[in-house]
């Protein structure tokens, strides 16, 4: 259960009104947010938190405490792809006349929003967090440092419109040429990159400053890097369970199973959500871009403006890049992400072909109906 300092009951007993601001100021909830819900809350509407998803049941927090809830058929049915509610989203509730259950009825516009493209071979945006200010993009020190997955992150968090920062844990654990890591790959990514130990309190004070009262934040990387682990240090309390690293690889054991969002002391809200084996990317031109700016930046001078910067005559890119003024990792690094791109289908192409999907399964289900009404 995710942490509560507001007062208990359950908010599927609520009145259909809106909550006072304050009462929900410590989830993040501000005066901007209780504008935007004025007409909601005439309409009958309250506001809740996501605080976590568990098993196609939402938990939500509410101005008297929280509760499970589930969408609405009409949420269900308008939603589009990604629609539906995340954990960090916030939403307008209803109270079932049947049951006194909560139902989310709709989802607040998100201020920023961290996806992924959905594991596997269907093409479609998994939402892993939402309204975030800060991504913190964990990696270990201790052998799991990958700089091609590292861009991936930093490329989405920039894309969320977060503000990116890579935590580079366990640094205890780390010998000489891995901290040395550190300052190029801030250079490289030009986001803050931070070298911290659970264990030893190293560079903790250095993240501290990003824990403000009302601040959300998000913790992302790959299983077994130290999140929770972090998280329970930051803490100051055991939030989520740990498990101590294996002797013969050094990576942690995954412990976290689903994303859920943590009220600190502090004030802060963390969200901790787990290791992610795939992370592919999705809609995310600009945040590349900005990612591998020093390319983008030459890429001006190439002859053609679609070029690929592999074998076009007059390529800028091709030029620096054999003159040593680029690095040929990142160069292949960025070819293979703007190709991965290139190869989804853009976002009006998917929405349509949605439509066409939801047209032809109610147009079957139109057909059934009328067959079972006139037989024959």
């Amino acid at each position: 259960m995710a942490t509560l300092d507001v007062a208990a009951g359950s908010p599927a007993a609520l009145p259909c009104s809106v909550e006072p601001p304050d009462a929900l100021r410590a989830w993040g909830w501000d005066a901007e947010r209780a504008v935007e819900f004025e007409p909601l809350a005439e309409a009958g509407l309250w506001p809740a938190r996501v605080a976590a998803q568990h098993r196609g049941l939402w938990l939500v927090v509410g101005a008297r405490g929280e509760a499970f809830a589930s969408p609405t058929g009409r949420l269900r049915h308008r939603a589009d792809e990604g629609d539906l509610p995340s954990v960090g989203d916030w939403v307008g509730c209803v109270s079932s006349p049947h049951d006194g259950e909560a139902r989310i009825d709709l989802v607040l516009a998100r201020r920023s929003m961290f996806r992924r493209k959905a594991a596997g071979s269907r093409l479609a945006a998994q939402v892993v967090a939402a309204n975030v200010d800060t991504i913190f993009v964990a990696t270990s020190l201790n052998g799991d440092l990958n700089e091609r997955r590292l861009e991936r992150y930093v490329a989405m968090g920039r894309e969320s419109g977060a503000e990116p920062v890579v935590l580079l844990t366990k640094a205890d654990l780390a010998d000489a040429d891995a901290r040395d890591s550190a300052v190029r790959l801030e250079t490289e990514l030009r986001v803050h990159v931070i070298a911290l130990s659970s264990r030893t309190g190293e560079g903790l004070d250095s993240v501290s400053r990003w824990f403000a009262a009302g601040k959300t934040l998000a913790l992302v990387g790959s299983s077994g890097v130290g999140k929770s682990t972090l998280l329970n240090r930051l803490a100051g309390q055991e939030l989520m369970v740990t498990r101590e690293i294996r002797e013969d690889d050094g990576r942690g054991r995954h412990t976290t199973t689903h994303r859920e969002l943590f009220l600190l002391a502090s004030g802060a809200l963390v969200l901790d959500t787990p290791g992610m084996r795939e992370f592919g990317l999705w809609d995310a031109e600009d945040g590349v871009d900005d990612t591998f700016a020093e390319i983008v930046e030459i890429a001006v001078g190439c002859r053609f403006a679609d070029c690929s910067h592999k074998f076009e005559p007059g390529c800028a890119v091709q030029a620096a890049a054999a003159r040593g003024r680029l690095d040929q990792a990142r160069l292949k690094a960025y070819r293979r992400l703007a190709r991965e791109l290139a190869d989804q289908p853009k976002p009006a192409t998917r929405r349509e072909k949605d439509r066409q999907f939801g047209r032809a399964v109610r147009n079957a289900s139109a057909e059934r109906m009328a067959r079972k009404r006139y037989p024959g």
